[in-house]
């Protein structure tokens, strides 16, 4: 497997579990729906975290671009994700199905967006500058965080 094939496995992984807390919010089944958004919120951060202390110093440091090119671009993205978070976090233990939907509608189309810059350029350069480690970085990020 690829680095670029694991990270995108992820986003799918986060991506079903914000339509999963969105189904159960839509049904009014409000605890549920918070256990989903909380999953979702915890893997999305966990995928941040094995992309900006493991992979992109590793990218930065072998590509030679350094911390300002397109991974810069990623971080400030990740920023924009976890300010919604703590609004979507407010809404969620609120109960309030209006304002979690909005917010999560603005979530996904902020994380679709990053997600497709990551899959077509970013992950396609890392497959390419890391490819001689693949195999040995796609098994850490299958035990990232455990």
């Amino acid at each position: 497997m690829t680095i670029k094939d694991f990270m995108t496995s992820k986003h799918r992984e986060c991506d079903h579990l914000l339509t999963q807390a969105e189904d159960f919010l839509e049904s009014g089944e409000f605890d549920e729906a918070l256990c989903k958004y909380s999953a979702f919120k915890n893997e999305t951060l966990l995928h941040f975290i094995m992309e900006e202390e493991y992979l992109f110093p590793m990218l930065e440091e072998k590509s030679g671009m350094g911390s300002m090119g397109p991974t810069n671009v990623m971080r400030m993205e990740h920023a924009q994700a976890k300010s919604l978070f703590e609004k979507m976090d407010e809404a969620y233990n609120a109960k309030d199905k209006e304002r979690a939907f909005s917010l999560g509608e603005s979530m996904n189309i902020l994380l679709q967006q990053h997600n497709l810059k990551e899959e077509q350029m970013l992950y396609t350069m890392m497959n390419s500058a890391l490819a001689e480690d693949a195999e040995e970085i796609v098994q850490k990020l299958q035990n990232y965080g455990n």
